[in-house]
Parts: C-alpha cells; structure tokens; sequence
C-alpha cells in the first residue's frame, strides 16, 4: 500500500530546515512523530492539520495506555505544539489545538557519565588497537573527551581544523553557530599521528573528493564516518576496557567531560561555551552531578553518617 502524503507535515519540515537550520535528525524526528499523529487521526476522519483538541487528547491518551515513556509523551506533544504554532502563523486555521494541553511531568534526569579512571581505560584500551584502524580510534576518543563534542560535530569535522598549529578548535555546532573549544596536547598528538596514516581510509577515484574534506573520512556515501558506526566503536572499545557496554556511549563522554572539567573547578560559564548550549540552564544539570557526588562522599565518608 502507497504511503499517505501528508502536504502540512512536508509543509512544516520545509520551514524547520530553511528557517531553523533544522538537523537531517530533528527532521526525521519530527516526522516519525507527527506522521503517527497523522495516521491516529486518519482512522477519525480527519487530517493533522484539521485535528482538534479532543483529537490531541485521545492521541496522549492513547500514549499512555501504551505505557509509553513520560518523555515520549513529552516529546511528541512538544512536536505537535510546534506544528499547531506553524499552522496557525500561515492562516489555514485560527485556533491551536495544543494551547492549552500540558505535557506530563518530567522527573529530572541526571545525566550519565564515567568516572576519570573508566575514560583512562577506554583511552587505553584505544592505544592499544593496532595499525591505522588504532590510530583513528585513538584520535576520535582524545578528541571527544579533550572537548566534549556532539557526535554529529566530532564526526563531520573538516580536516581544514588541524591543518594549523593551534590549541583552539574551532566547531560548527548548532545552527551553524561556531565555538572555539581548547584542544589538549594528548589530543593535538594523537590527531597528528592519524593524520600520518589519515589517507588509506579515503575512497579512491572521484569520490574521494567529497571524502577529502573531513578529518575522519570515510568511504561511504556521506564522506565521512558516521555516528552510528562510531557508537559501535565505542561500545566495542567498553567490552575490551572491562566495561558494562550499555553505560558508554559518545553521549556518556559527552557528559563525562563536562562532569570532570566542573569536578576540577571550571568555570560554568566557559563550560556553556565549549558545550555550545544556548542557554546556561541547560549546563546547569551538572551542577546537579556534583551535588549527588558531594552527598555520595558525606554519606560514606563523614564520621557522623553512620550515627
């Protein structure tokens, strides 16, 4: 059976990748989740863009006796809320349907890092990889941790960034917003080591062109490595550390060097930065790491904890 078009969805991802700078990810977000309030309203009759409040709330409800997360349900009403805003702002309807709805109440989740000595023995298990698949692996993790890079950032970076003697990267992030994020001497090091051997993962022939302009190039058809492959190499790199491989992921170094940088006195303010978070709010949840490390420590160490 043909796939149902649905013109005001394809409408509003147009307007979230030319106004907003929307991600290839957000959008397939976007439309995975407002293609299935499509199809649950299709089976009442009407189209998402004609859809009324009881619609939305039968949708949630449904949701919920699905037993679905709350941040599922969040995240799938914040999609609806934002397409409602675009329907509205055009003129096809004067009403928003979701104006007046709540998503359920999130808990707030701390984020998941590991400790200094769990990222050594990654680091470790890295160097210890032979040949030019060691040396890449070895560059990627020294730089993720050295700057807590996205890995869409960490993978898409162009070689142009360390064709020059600097301890700044400069990262396009979000939007197309540029940071500059300071580079350590372990992670310059191990950049100028791949760099030696960098050629033999490009493709050969005329796709090497587009290949040719990313750091961590790739023979697949995006040019560079992607970020799923790299999860599989980090997971992989869990299980030769000794480590639970469902704790690591590049989004638990992430968190990881934020933890780590705030644990040793950084500046909440420059961590926003080299982050790329637009708002501190945003950075602030790590100070909430600190506090459950503050309490764990008091908890078992302090003389009276016991009493």
């Amino acid at each position: 059976m043909a796939e149902i078009s649905y013109p005001w969805i394809d409408n509003f991802l147009n307007m979230m990748r030319s106004t907003r700078n929307a991600s290839d990810n957000t959008l397939a977000a976007y439309r995975g989740d407002l293609t299935e309030f499509a199809h649950f309203v299709a089976r009442r009759q009407t189209t998402p863009e004609r859809a009324g409040v009881d619609h939305v709330r039968k949708y949630l409800k449904a949701i919920d006796d699905k037993g679905l997360a709350a941040a599922t349900a969040a995240r799938r009403l914040s999609a609806l809320k934002r397409f409602f805003r675009f329907v509205v702002e055009m003129g096809f309807r004067d009403d928003d349907p979701t104006s007046s709805l709540d998503g359920p109440k999130l808990g707030q989740r701390l984020p998941k890092y590991l400790s200094e000595a769990e990222v050594d023995a990654l680091l470790e298990a890295a160097r210890r990889r032979p040949g030019a698949d060691g040396l890449r692996l070895t560059a990627l993790m020294e730089v993720l941790y050295a700057t807590g890079l996205r890995v869409s950032e960490l993978v898409t970076l162009p070689v142009s960034a360390f064709l020059r003697e600097s301890p700044v990267l400069i990262v396009s992030g979000k939007g197309g917003k540029e940071r500059m994020v300071p580079l350590g001497e372990p992670a310059q090091d191990a950049v100028r080591d791949y760099m030696v051997i960098r050629d033999s993962f490009l493709p050969k022939g005329r796709a090497k062109g587009r290949a040719d302009r990313f750091l961590f190039a790739s023979r697949g058809k995006e040019g560079h490595l992607t970020r799923a492959r790299f999860g599989q190499m980090v997971k992989e790199l869990a299980t030769e550390a000794g480590l639970d491989r469902r704790r690591v992921s590049p989004h638990v170094l992430r968190h990881s060097f934020a933890s780590h940088l705030l644990a040793n006195g950084a500046d909440l303010r420059a961590l926003q930065q080299m982050l790329g978070h637009a708002d501190i709010s945003t950075t602030q949840i790590y100070t909430h790491v600190m506090e459950e490390r503050l309490r764990a420590l008091v908890e078992t160490s302090h003389p009276l904890a016991e009493m």
